[in-house]
This record gives C-alpha cells, structure tokens and sequence, in this order.
C-alpha cells in the first residue's frame, strides 16, 4: 500500500508539473498588492499594503483609486491587508492594522460598503487585542463560512508565548458572526480568562486561509520559522503547537524551536515546508477551467518565488507538490479563484496575473 500511496505521489507530481497553461498579466497597482476580491465577473478589489484600495478591470486592465478608506499602520509588516466580500451580500471585509493607544499596530476587522469607487459606511467590527512592539506577524486573511460567520487570522506579532495565551487574540484564528458579534458556539465562550473570539490557537503567523465550501472545512497555511511553514486543517478549539511544537530551525543558537515535532494535544500539520517557501495567500481550487487541479490546494510562495500546488488525497493528506510560475522570479504575494474558474496571483510588485489553460 505505502509503495502505490509513493507511486501516485511522483505520477501527481509529474502531472502537476506539466500541466499546460498561460499566464496572462491583467493589471497591475501602486505598491505591494496583498488581497484580492471580484465584485463581479470582470472587476476586482485590491489592497496596496500600503494604504491604498484600487478596483481593477481585469479586462481592460485599468484601475480605480477607492477614496475613503482610513488611515492604516503601515510599519513593517503592517499595512492595509486582506480584502473579502461574501456571498450575497453588499458588505465588505478588510483586514488591517490600526494603531493602539500606545502607537502599536493591532490587526483589525472592519467592513464597508461601495458607492461607486468610494467607501461609506466604515464599521470597525473587532480591535483585536494583539499589540507589541514589534513589526511582525499581524497575519492576515478573512474567509467565510456561508453560515453567517467570518474567520480571520493573526499571527503572534514576534511574541511566541502570544501562540499559547488564551488572553490575546495573537497568534490564533477568529471567530465572529457577520455584524461582529461573538457566536455562541464558539469554542471558548463562557470560559473565564479566555478571549471568546478565538476559533484555534497555536498559530505562528497564518497568511492565508480557505474555507471549503463544498467540505465545510477551514485550511490555514502559516509561516515557519527557517523551515517549519504549515498547512493546517483548522478545526474549532484546536491547537496547532506554536511555539511548543515547531518542524522550523532557530534564527540564533543555542536555544531550539519547539519542545518537540508532535506532541499529543497538539494538532499535526498536514503539510510541512522543509526549508521555509514563505507563504501568502490560500486556495481551494474548485473550477471547472482545470479539471487535473480539482481540490489541490495553491499557496504563494515569497521566499522561493513560485506558485506551491499541493494535491491532497481523499484522506485530507497532503501527496504531491509542483511549483510554478518560478519563471517570473517574483514573490508571489496571493492567489484566488476567480468567477470563472481562472486563477488570479498578484506579486510583489504589484502585478496582477491570470492563470488560462493552455489549448
């Protein structure tokens, strides 16, 4: 069994890596794109990290600066983050960082409504409680359930104890109801000492996040310190290890990341990245365009500077990988399916690219 289980791994890892098609640039914006959001079949969102909301026509290829968005903390890895719009609906999602009463940034939630190229209607919907005074690891990335609830992801902002504390919402992944209210079947709710909004602690720094509507099930891929990078199956109450567990390498001897590789009370991954592709961005794939990549799950890569394609089996077990579009060296900064079923990536320098297949 565990001969054919390889045997199908290389043969999907083969297929991956030939599967034919073309990359098509769309677009493009001022600064360091980070989420992506169709509002119909040809017009998108995009967030500039810095600051900036632009609406994209992926036909034509040009854009629209969107007034009224307010002022973000736009300091190291903080910025303007992820954009999201559910189903059926005229609100929109964003994550960011806001600056605390300490001058700190917090990752935040909101939502707005769209008149034209302008925002009204700004809610903030949750202030997290997450500030330190480092730059890194706000996270983020929202997704929706269907069921009238919205998840999205912190990191532990460069305090790994963050991971393990109950009484911050760093280093975890959110729960809420749409208007922002706290479900009460979240897991934690009616704890003393605990933060009710949590969904699943134990996280590093998750920068992309899916919710499968035809499984019902939440992935998370997270960042890894020197290696360690995680694909996760998130599931209410959880705990992912961090920093207890950790398949990373340490930045600085002597000391070791993690107790251990696994740990029991303590989720497994269901795909390790050894060394560290540094990922952003997370889907599903659920089209019809590419019928070879139904249920593989696609993930940017800034460190290797790739499209990371991961074919999972009927298990929920990750089998294969490919890499591509490492033709373009650029980091690849998100990836979502757009109304069609085409691939939509942005990189880092602000190029927005559609994935076709090749006839």
């Amino acid at each position: 069994m565990a001969g054919i289980r390889c045997l199908v791994a290389l043969l999907a890892l083969l297929v991956g890596a030939a599967q034919a098609y073309q990359l098509e640039k769309v677009g493009s914006i001022n600064g360091i794109p980070w989420g992506m959001a169709f509002l119909n079949d040809t017009e998108m969102l995009v967030t500039a990290r810095e600051g900036q909301l632009y609406v994209l026509n992926t036909r034509t290829g040009s854009r629209e600066t969107v007034s009224g968005v307010p002022a973000v903390h736009a300091k190291g890895q903080a910025g303007l983050l992820d954009v999201a719009i559910p189903a059926d609906s005229d609100w929109i999602y964003f994550t960011y960082a806001a600056s605390n009463d300490d001058g700190f940034g917090v990752t935040t939630l909101a939502r707005a409504q769209l008149a034209g190229t302008a925002i009204r209607k700004w809610q903030v919907l949750l202030y997290t409680q997450s500030g330190t005074d480092t730059g890194r690891h706000f996270g983020s990335r929202i997704a929706f359930d269907g069921n009238g609830h919205v998840f999205f992801s912190l990191g532990d902002r460069g305090v790994r104890e963050n991971g393990q504390d109950l009484t911050t919402h760093a280093g975890s992944i959110l729960r809420l109801n749409l208007d922002g209210s706290v479900p009460a079947d979240n897991p934690f709710v009616g704890r003393d000492n605990v933060l009710p909004e949590i969904w699943s602690l134990g996280h590093r720094n998750p920068q992309g996040m899916f919710f499968d509507d035809d499984t019902g099930e939440l992935w998370a891929i997270e960042h890894g310190p020197r290696g360690g990078d995680e694909i996760n199956l998130i599931k209410p109450g959880r705990n992912y290890g961090w920093p207890v567990v950790s398949q990373g390498k340490e930045y600085w001897g002597p000391l070791d990341v993690g107790e251990a590789k696994s740990k029991p009370g303590m989720e497994d991954p269901v795909k390790v990245y050894i060394p560290s592709i540094a990922p952003s961005g997370l889907v599903r794939y659920r089209g019809d365009k590419f019928p070879e990549w139904q249920g593989d799950l696609f993930s940017g890569a800034m460190k290797l500077k790739h499209l990371n394609r991961v074919t999972l089996d009927d298990n929920g077990q990750a089998v294969a990988e490919a890499r591509l579009l490492a033709e373009l060296n650029q980091r690849v900064r998100n990836v979502i399916e757009g109304p069609a079923g085409y691939l939509y990536v942005a990189t880092d320098d602000g190029s927005i690219y559609r994935i076709v297949p090749d006839n």
